[in-house]
């Protein structure tokens, strides 16, 4: 049995996100999408840049778009599969170390991107993604096994905190080697201007793989359920997703939350992952401003995750807060599609991320508390939750590079998104009416 409010074992599992959000910003926020963009770009505003991938031909932002896509479609499929071996077999760590391990080898292996390495650097883009998701199926799974309900907003945001400083701490280091190469020895040439990048990719990798050994070492692996160790391991993660959902179906504030937060995932995490790439296809920002803006709206989050867990706990309460900050990001949606200078980016970036941090924080915790805090399994409710979410971005990121494709704008993609965060709105708002007064009590306790 695991002791709940540990204060170890809490710092254990927030040194996970820091372990692992380094590649949150530096592959999928800032240097790598930076990166992807200029060199694959013929820098000419009148012309459209493909790429060929697989003999087919792409818009480059839309490879980048149906790629990830492609990697959470993977996460969603094999995602309750491995939930099921954890669950039967008590090691969800172990699930953690290999999509760590998998993850950060693939960013590593995109120190040897360029241009003509392509096709097997995308794979490795996937890979790392693939990595990267696929361990937060087990670390979210932790929370409610480590935290009482009143104390899981809080340690949420602890997870995110820790990880916005741990990325940021590395991310000013690959900022100074991507800035300042000469001190580094390396070269003015052409090869030695993407050496800074590759060699960012390479750090991700290293410092995610390692900071994870904290959790690896102290957080507990997990209790076995011999329940279901005799049954059909491909088959029993299906069935128990469906388990879930037929439970799901009897409790109206979780299926209308979760509803919520498919929709609005669709659009929080697919701003995030192309907000680099807009900033630069659409504005022609500079590389080292787009950096600097990503680094600053990561320090913006930290108190941001902060406050959200504050008006959460002690005024609001989850939902209302959860309701404030989706109608925030429609704003910026809708703003997103007008802006045209540099100072306008800078705004739109200061406001997503204050809110970012914490939607994502509170999501997970929101949803922690509405769970059945007696069920011993976890684990498959948090799969249903991470499937959901893979499954949510799969559509938002293959519909944002798709819109771009036949509309020949990123602009117009901007603002489907919106489309998305409306209808999470509304669920948002059905679920005020069926919160339960448990979780309410909750919520709102000093």
């Amino acid at each position: 049995m695991i002791e709940k409010n540990n204060k170890k074992t809490i710092r254990s599992w927030a040194f996970f996100d820091w372990a692992n959000s380094a590649y949150n910003l530096v592959i999928t926020s800032t240097i790598f999408p930076a990166y992807y963009s200029a060199i694959t770009s013929d820098k000419d505003d009148q012309t459209v840049d493909y790429v060929t991938f697989l003999g087919h031909k792409f818009v480059n932002s839309s490879l980048y778009s149906y790629a990830m896509a492609f990697a959470f479609l993977v996460i969603a499929i094999a995602s309750p599969i491995l939930s099921a071996i954890a669950d039967t077999r008590g090691n969800k760590r172990i699930f953690m170390q290999m999509f760590t391990y998998l993850g950060g080898i693939a960013c590593c292996l995109l120190y040897f991107f360029t241009l003509n390495t392509l096709q097997i650097s995308i794979v490795f883009f996937i890979l790392a993604a693939i990595g990267f998701w696929g361990s937060l199926v087990f670390y979210n799974s932790y929370l409610p096994e480590i935290a009482t309900p009143d104390r899981q907003d809080g340690v949420s945001a602890k997870g995110f905190s820790y990880g916005y400083i741990g990325s940021v701490i590395l991310q000013i280091l690959c900022f100074i080697i991507v800035f300042f190469p000469g001190a580094f020895g390396i070269p003015d040439t052409p090869e030695g201007k993407a050496l800074p990048a590759r060699i960012s990719f390479l750090l991700v990798g290293l410092w995610w793989m390692g900071f994870a050994q904290i959790p690896f070492r102290n957080l507990p692996k997990g209790s076995p359920n011999f329940k279901t160790a005799k049954s059909n391991i491909m088959t029993s993660g299906f069935k128990e997703l469906q388990k879930v959902w037929k439970q799901v179906k009897t409790m109206k504030h979780l299926k209308r939350l979760l509803f919520a937060f498919f929709f609005y995932s669709m659009g929080v995490q697919t701003v995030m992952l192309m907000a680099t790439i807009f900033g630069e296809k659409e504005l022609h920002l500079p590389t080292e401003k787009l950096i600097a803006t990503i680094l600053l709206l990561q320090v913006i989050a930290i108190p941001g995750a902060m406050l959200m867990s504050y008006l959460a706990k002690n005024v609001f309460g989850n939902v209302k807060v959860l309701i404030g900050v989706v109608i925030i990001w429609i704003g910026c949606c809708v703003y997103g599609y007008f802006i045209h200078t540099e100072m306008q980016f800078y705004l739109l970036a200061a406001i997503v991320g204050l809110i970012m941090g914490g939607i994502q924080s509170l999501s997970r915790s929101t949803y922690s508390k509405f769970l059945p805090q007696e069920s011993p399994d976890h684990t498959s409710y948090f799969s249903f939750y991470d499937v959901a979410e893979k499954v949510a971005l799969v559509f938002g990121m293959f519909s944002f590079g798709y819109i771009e494709e036949i509309t020949g704008s990123m602009r117009n993609s901007v603002v489907a998104i919106a489309v998305f965060f409306i209808i999470g709105l509304l669920f948002l708002l059905f679920v005020l009416k069926v919160e339960p007064k448990e979780t309410k009590d909750v919520a709102l306790q000093a």
